[in-house]
């Protein structure tokens, strides 16, 4: 899975992305952001999960991150991004379902996340794919703003599909 049709490409990062990684935290984030270092450590271990994802030109548009607990098949989708200039194109849907299916792919029985309250494009797009909200995160952000925390259950879907 990792052709999206024509117009973009999604793979595992490396850490020839990490400057480019920087660069797409800058452009779509105000709060919050990942550093170099940060993205450098990830990659050399083993806890995260990293794809990116290039237009045909081989621009970096997109990426999201996946983290992993030893011994845990909980994950985290602890942050995907869009460029602003691919927003409205499909691109978000297109990243989280690949995140989704790798999570399943590698045994998670479920996907975590956080997001704003106010980010309502992106509650939207969790909710078509089945993430609910479980908990209200008081001040979470770096800003003040409450977030919501999010999870998919992969065991509940089938389970249902079972019945």
């Amino acid at each position: 899975m990792s052709d999206t049709g024509p117009r973009w490409h999604i793979r595992a990062a490396t850490l020839d992305d990490v400057q480019s990684l920087v660069g797409l935290e800058e452009r779509c984030f105000d709060y919050s952001r990942m550093g170099a270092r940060s993205f450098r450590r990830l990659l050399k271990g083993t806890s995260a999960h990293i794809y990116v994802c290039t237009s045909e030109n081989g621009q970096l548009i997109g990426y999201y991150l996946l983290l992993t607990r030893k011994n845990s098949r909980r994950w985290r989708l602890y942050s995907i991004a869009a460029a602003p200039e691919a927003r409205g194109s499909g691109l978000g849907r297109v990243l989280l379902e690949h995140a989704i299916h790798t999570a399943q792919k590698h045994g998670a029985i479920s996907l975590g996340l956080e997001v704003k309250v106010d980010n309502s494009a992106a509650i939207r797009l969790y909710e078509k794919l089945n993430f609910a909200v479980i908990d209200l995160l008081p001040g979470y952000y770096d800003d003040g703003t409450d977030g919501y925390r999010m999870r998919v259950s992969f065991t509940d879907a089938t389970n249902q599909e079972n019945r």
